[in-house]
């Protein structure tokens, strides 16, 4: 007998389950929104009829559309590609996380890879630091390259596939997709190892409940109590050795050798699209439609082949070798001296050119000293740190075994990271992106997000001494208390310059939002100009990025943020006039008008480490979108 007290009975077939199996379909569906994937799941292992139940496709396409990955109208469409709701539910969220701005120190000039939704899948794809016409972005198609993509299968796991191209040939690297933690802010390009009949899936698991560790240790022989849990589950005997914690050459040899094996050729890879194009008519909308599905059938056909292991073998010899690094870093040392050189101020150049001959050689001779004897150090680190000698790495035979299967996987990982001004702190050896801390506008806080534009104004006018180009400049604009004021900081997170002038990270523009500024607005004088100084409706005193003591440490000058409109802002500099007009972005809208060009081979195609300050991912073209269209 059911009740509440004394005095309210219910009867026996009423009780319990059996009263929520009374609700008519609607009505449970209604109910059901109030409750998230993981309450569904839950509800379903009470009994037989309730996982009935909870499973229905009415329930789960709530659940679908409450995630707010993709419109209703895209949720319909996914679900043909798919077994149910169920598994929809299940892949979205677990890409969820991954949506949003990822960036990398290297290049200077910007590393942005914008991840989205494409066609059941997630997508990466890297904005190429770019000129725009003088109409601005209003002009032409954004350039873009695809770094990877997450894609479901028909029961709503996930599939990793890295991009990259070789010797002229687009490839796509199939790998896995480890758990993505909801909170994570750091995406890793790893090996994983499978040891043989260990019987260990690499995909992301179907179930929305991850087990916890007393539940997992219930399924494990009581005869392996003298094994760690970890190494019981993963049916290993040995010490499971983290990727990360090889040197940094072995982990970039198993990266190159995994990413040679596994690549894989899609037909007209070059041209395929990765997501709807923004169409105007509904029969390109079908046409691109009836593209992507083939395409997915193609993905779907490598992961059912297995495509994306490899067994490794002992004895393989280590593509890179640490006197190599050297070299490198020598050679660019070098590269920066010149370019040092050609970007100094005239003034700078008068007075090297009253130095003698004697004495220009005999400082050049100091300063290369001065650099072999830092890169020597640097190899011996180097040689120190490699898997051969005993040190703090771990060595590549206790990662690896003969006859182990290792694959490529997408590490959706959360660490703690240090920022300054939304900027993270990033590691220079691992092989990650790092997620940029995005808030949405609210109250009091109504310009933050992603803003881009360029130097000139207006914007999308175009003017007698206009250049041909003008360099895109993509921001973030975030708020920041600091000694009781309320601060507007535009961070560098893109320029499209040929060779950087400010690093990434760099504060544009800082404005106190509680400080009104005086300063008019120094309008254009044409009389066909409808604008007046009534047209602004909030003016802001704060500094801009100037040249100060090097290109770490730019200086400041004063000047005035304007508001056009709660989408068009104009930060002028006070003593140059220099005026940056920019426009609020949708990323997603803009790549899907964009135009796609050839990507980086794979693995620095995901992470390029290398320090750069000129435009590395347009394959040297110094104006890639005058080259592209030529």
């Amino acid at each position: 007998m059911c009740g509440i007290g004394t005095t309210i009975t219910m009867l026996p077939d009423v009780c319990g389950c059996s009263l929520m199996l009374t609700l008519p379909d609607d009505v449970f569906a209604l109910v059901s929104r109030s409750l998230t994937p993981r309450d569904l799941c839950n509800l379903g292992l009470c009994c037989r009829n309730l996982h009935d139940l909870a499973s229905s496709e009415k329930v789960w396409l709530p659940q679908c559309e409450r995630l707010g990955v993709v419109p209703y109208r895209d949720v319909i469409e996914w679900r043909k590609g798919v077994s149910s709701y169920k598994a929809l539910c299940h892949f979205l969220v677990s890409i969820k996380p991954l949506l949003g701005i990822w960036v990398h120190q290297n290049p200077e000039l910007g590393n942005v890879v914008y991840v989205m939704p494409g066609f059941i899948s997630a997508v990466g794809c890297r904005i190429i630091p770019q000129e725009l016409g003088p109409l601005g972005l209003e002009e032409g198609p954004i350039l873009w390259s695809p770094v990877f993509e997450v894609v479901s299968d028909f029961e709503g796991s996930a599939a990793f596939f890295l991009h990259g191209r070789e010797n002229g040939t687009d490839y796509v690297y199939p790998g896995s997709l480890k758990k993505v933690e909801r909170t994570c802010n750091v995406l890793l390009l790893e090996v994983e190892p499978q040891q043989r009949g260990s019987g260990v899936k690499l995909l992301h698991s179907k179930s929305f409940i991850h087990p916890s560790e007393n539940e997992a240790s219930r399924k494990i022989c009581r005869s392996n109590s003298g094994v760690s849990l970890s190494e019981r589950v993963m049916g290993q005997h040995a010490t499971t050795v983290p990727f990360g914690r090889l040197a940094f050459v072995d982990r970039r040899k198993l990266l190159d050798t995994v990413t040679n094996q596994v690549r894989q050729t899609l037909p007209d890879a070059k041209d395929a699209i990765l997501f709807p194009r923004l169409r105007r008519k509904e029969a390109d909308l079908r046409e691109d439609m009836e593209l992507l599905y083939e395409r997915r059938f193609l993905f779907m056909k490598i992961c059912d082949d297995g495509g994306g292991f490899t067994v490794w073998k002992a004895g393989s010899e280590f593509p890179l070798h640490p006197s190599h690094i050297g070299l490198s870093e020598f050679r660019q040392n070098l590269d920066l001296i010149s370019g040092c050189h050609a970007s100094q101020t005239a003034a700078d150049h008068e007075s090297r050119s009253r130095k003698t001959l004697a004495e220009y050689v005999r400082h050049s001779l100091k300063y290369i000293l001065r650099k072999s004897n830092s890169i020597n150090s640097k190899r011996d680190l180097l040689r120190k740190s490699s898997s051969g000698n005993g040190s703090k790495h771990a060595q590549l035979h206790e990662f690896l075994k003969p006859g182990d299967t290792i694959g490529l996987t997408l590490h959706a990982s959360t660490m703690k990271l240090s920022s300054y001004r939304a900027w993270p702190n990033m590691h220079d050896s691992k092989f990650a992106l790092y997620k940029l801390p995005m808030r949405p506008p609210e109250v009091g806080q109504e310009y933050a997000g992603v803003w881009g534009g360029t130097f000139g104004w207006p914007p999308g006018r175009p003017s007698d001494d206009d250049k041909p180009g003008k360099a895109l400049f993509l921001l973030l604009l975030s708020y920041e208390e600091s000694q009781g004021q309320k601060l507007l900081i535009a961070t560098k997170i893109l320029e499209g310059t040929h060779y950087v002038l400010h690093p990434n990270g760099s504060a544009m523009f800082i404005v106190n939002i509680e400080e009104p500024s005086n300063d008019p607005f120094p309008w254009s004088t044409d009389e066909h100009d409808s604008n007046t100084l009534d047209d602004v409706q909030h003016a802001f005193t704060g500094e801009g990025i100037a040249n100060g003591y090097g290109f770490r440490y730019p200086g400041s000058k004063p000047g005035s943020l304007y508001v056009i409109n709660d989408n068009l802002l104009a930060f002028m500099w006070k003593e140059s006039q220099a005026v940056l007009a920019l426009q609020r972005l949708d990323l997603q809208e803009v790549l899907s008008k964009g135009e796609r060009i050839p990507p980086l081979p794979p693995v620095s195609n995901f992470a390029y480490l290398t320090r750069s300050y000129s435009n590395v991912f347009a394959n040297g073209l110094t104006s890639p979108r005058q080259n592209h269209q030529g």
